[in-house]
């Protein structure tokens, strides 16, 4: 078995988003295939992979494509299952994607459209689709524009749905190329890897790219991989830390605030105290006796 593993950050966008042409074709592959529209031509954006991210809350790690209508994709993979709220996160990312555009000077109808495109190894969509495709629609699904001028989409892709036992002859291209995502670590010893490497195109130019990297190569990678995580942990820990810190705080102030409740309390009690000692001497005073002080004060 070896070390190659599509899951990885790393490896995932050096296969698809290197500089050269066997990662353009392979990225135009899996555009194709996942946005279920014909991509002739691809642009990377941010090809390069970050060096220094230790203080990074997310480390751009995800693929930034344009094409020729300068649509623009955000492709990520995200295997580790953070802490941090999934489906707020890709909407932040959709949101943060559309308003990156240069609008000055220009009508809103010029907004190209942004699609945040993203894949993770979990179910968090209560369908039986592995792929689903998000717009802004109300509450009983009537779209907020007509579809041709939809500016804004997020693909989701839950590969933790498809059904691995299901025959080759059986799965759709989206099927196919999960399952080579999730298992061409095991290379030609898995018989669906094999007879896809020997007779599907699409999966052929996945396994080239793959081979391209070194035995040396897959273990920087899963050194980076290690690292990176490491430190989405710590920062998780740390961001723990902090809001237990603000409840600690905000759990004295509230005590505190019962505390000067109560000694106000206190204060209104003393001072109603002297009060009342203050009229039983003006009433002993003006010649009142006890018994009549007693019924009045008992009656007030």
């Amino acid at each position: 078995m070896r070390s190659a593993n599509l899951l990885n950050d790393f490896a995932f966008k050096y296969v698809f988003g290197e500089d050269c042409k066997e990662a353009n074709d392979a990225l135009k592959s899996l555009l194709t295939v996942f946005l279920e529209r014909k991509v002739n031509h691809v642009v990377v954006k941010n090809s390069e992979i970050v060096k220094d991210f230790s203080k990074m809350k997310s480390p751009r790690l995800d693929l930034l494509v344009e094409f020729d209508d300068q649509t623009t994709v955000d492709l990520e993979m995200q295997l580790r299952q953070t802490k941090d709220n999934l489906p707020i996160r890709f909407s932040y990312y959709l949101a943060r994607l559309h308003g990156s555009q240069e609008l000055e000077g220009k009508y809103y109808g010029e907004l190209k459209e942004t699609i945040v495109l993203v894949f993770f190894n979990v179910n968090l969509i209560d369908n039986n689709r592995m792929c689903n495709t998000f717009t802004l629609r109300n509450e009983d699904g009537l779209s907020f524009v007509e579809e041709s001028q939809d500016r804004m989409k997020l693909r989701t892709v839950e590969m933790a749905k498809l059904d691995v036992n299901k025959p080759l002859e059986e799965m759709n291209e989206q099927e196919k190329m999960i399952y080579y995502f999730l298992n061409c670590h095991k290379g030609m010893e898995d018989s669906k890897i094999k007879v896809m490497i020997e007779s599907d195109g699409v999966i052929q130019m996945l396994e080239k790219r793959v081979e391209t990297i070194s035995d040396d190569g897959w273990k920087k990678i899963i050194e980076d991989f290690q690292k990176l995580h490491e430190n989405e942990e710590r920062m998780e820990l740390q961001l723990e830390l902090e809001e237990a810190h603000k409840q600690v705080e905000e759990a004295h102030k509230q005590v505190e605030d019962a505390n000067r409740q109560v000694e106000d309390a206190n204060k209104q009690v003393e001072q109603k105290n002297q009060e009342i000692k203050q009229m039983i001497q003006l009433m002993l005073t003006s010649g009142m006796s006890l018994e009549f002080i007693s019924k009045s004060l008992s009656k007030s």
